[in-house]
């Protein structure tokens, strides 16, 4: 019970830093702009998502895996990688950590004539070129890949790189958001949508970042685990830090 805790309480720590910082990026951009200075840009803004993701899984990765998505975590439920216990406490904790970033961001960030602009830019939402089919199409695309990347960095006992796989991970996100950021937002995760949304009250075009995310990920994560891990059992954790048969492998969840 008490490493069930400690799993869930990373989590939300690990989503709220990921969180905070991604939205916290944009503030810092727009206020950036406002005062002349030299913004970050998109570069600067994946980059922030990317690293926050990839510090915050090598921090805590070994207490809970370091999922931070809920479109991560059903898609190792799917696959059988993640008890349903943990999928929900995890899936929860995700949604309340993205919240509460974005209620704490909010409550930081300076006056001025950029905030309205600033919070009305941290919650993804879709270009008026881009229609929620294409937008629904793209989320789930990057996620897919995103969610592969884990499944072969941090599931996969047999790749190398296993060490590396908080910053692979991270720089995939930032490379999904260089992509995708002018006609998405760049999300690839429900809970940086919905923190950012609750905080805002924008919920305009809502649903294209939890259909696009969660379809993506457990497609990618049934593709990886059918096709490369097909002869791997299920009790296979995602523990990323440790070696096969750690006792962390215990707190990525049981089988259904």
């Amino acid at each position: 019970m008490v490493k069930f805790a400690q799993s869930i309480a990373a989590e939300l720590i690990g989503t709220f830093a990921v969180i905070f910082i991604a939205a916290g990026a944009i503030c810092a951009d727009q206020y950036l702009a406002a005062s002349g200075q030299e913004r970050l840009g998109i570069l600067g803004i994946a980059l922030a998502y990317g690293l926050a993701y990839a510090v915050m899984v090598s921090a805590l990765g070994h207490i809970s895996g370091g999922h931070f998505n809920p479109a991560l975590t059903v898609g190792l439920w799917v696959t059988r990688r993640v008890g349903t216990p943990h999928a929900i406490g995890y899936t929860i904790a995700q949604l309340l950590g993205g919240i509460a970033a974005a209620y704490v961001l909010i409550a930081l960030i300076p006056d001025g004539g950029w905030r309205t602009r600033a919070l009305g830019s941290i919650t993804p939402d879709l270009s008026p070129d881009i229609t929620r089919g294409q937008g629904i199409a793209l989320e789930a695309v990057l996620t897919f890949l995103f969610v592969f990347v884990a499944f072969a960095m941090l599931i996969d006992v047999r790749g190398w790189v296993r060490r590396f796989s908080g910053l692979l991970s991270g720089l995939t996100l930032s490379t999904g958001v260089l992509a995708s950021a002018p006609f998405t937002g760049g999300s690839m995760n429900p809970a940086r949508t919905l923190g950012p949304a609750v905080a805002t009250h924008h919920w305009e075009n809502h649903g294209v970042y939890w259909i696009g995310p969660l379809l993506g990920g457990v497609v990618a994560s049934v593709i990886y685990d059918r096709v490369f891990l097909r002869n791997r059992p299920s009790e296979v954790r995602f523990a990323p830090q440790r070696p096969e048969h750690s006792e962390s492998d215990e707190l990525a969840g049981t089988k259904h």
